[in-house]
């Protein structure tokens, strides 16, 4: 199973892909998008190049599924709307190619990865450098933790996949009143 992990950002945006085979996570290819270029790019020209960006790891990479991390807190309402646009920006891309789409909270990947969900950003940087040590060349570098979170929230959905699909119904629930048109 190969799947692409976000890490939304309304400046920059986190994308990772990690393949699992049996219990062997190897890495598949990681990628920063800088969707704010200079800081003076409109909203509409972000989205655009949150789109872009997508489509274009989601044809090379051709993940199964994408996984991305909950926003739990913005600085301030303006953020969190810019942050909900970015999001909604990557996920639409997934989505009309039909692909799963998965949601974790930043402490359910960093618990995951690097056993504890306070865990700093490095912690969680040296735990995806440890876990992709097979693949990923020895002198890796990200240039932002943006990449290495994308790739922890990918491996923290390879690591929970059989527990979602477990908890997915298997048809979808009838909810009461709609046999009657209501």
């Amino acid at each position: 199973m190969r799947v692409l992990g976000i890490d939304p950002g309304s400046n920059f945006l986190g994308l990772g892909c990690v393949e699992v085979r049996g219990s062997a996570f190897s890495w598949v290819g990681h990628r920063l998008l800088k969707v704010n270029p200079g800081g003076k790019c409109t909203i509409s020209e972000r989205l655009k190049l949150i789109h872009e960006g997508l489509s274009e790891v989601l044809f090379i990479w051709k993940p199964s599924a994408v996984a991305i991390e909950e926003v739990f807190f913005a600085k301030n309402a303006q953020s969190a709307l810019k942050l909900g646009q970015a999001r909604g920006a990557a996920l639409v891309g997934a989505a009309v190619l039909g692909l799963p789409i998965f949601e974790y909270p930043a402490t359910v990947v960093k618990q995951t990865v690097a056993g504890s969900g306070r865990a700093e950003k490095d912690q969680v940087q040296r735990m995806v450098k440890a876990i992709l040590s097979r693949t990923l060349a020895k002198d890796a570098e990200f240039e932002r933790e943006d990449v290495s979170d994308a790739l922890a929230v990918a491996i923290c959905h390879l690591q929970h996949r059989h527990r979602k699909q477990i908890l997915r119904p298997s048809t979808p629930a009838k909810r009461p009143g709609l046999e009657r048109g209501l």
